[in-house]
């Protein structure tokens, strides 16, 4: 289990402070991140017990006119390089 959590289809009003308001109510929360225009975010917690707990309380909950999903965050994925120049030769 991690003690950081993804949370989608957000509200574009919901903003850091209401879901940190929220969250608390479930641990000590470290860090919430919005990335705006997008409709997710993320919360961090002291402890995987309180992010746990979170998970089963508020996955599903109405958050500013909207159901709000919240999950384990996965890690991103690492992105290659990728997009430049290839020589046009037979090789491949």
């Amino acid at each position: 289990m991690a003690k950081r959590l993804y949370v989608g289809n957000l509200n574009y009003r919901t903003t850091e402070d209401t879901l940190g308001d929220i969250f608390s109510e479930f641990g000590d929360v470290v860090e919430v991140t919005i990335i705006e225009g997008k409709g997710f975010g993320f919360v961090e917690f002291e402890s995987e017990e309180d992010a746990k707990e979170a998970i089963e309380n508020l996955n599903g909950e109405e958050v500013d006119g909207r159901r709000i999903r919240v999950d384990v965050a996965r890690s991103r994925p690492q992105r290659s390089g990728g997009g430049g120049y290839r020589d046009n030769d037979d090789r491949w």
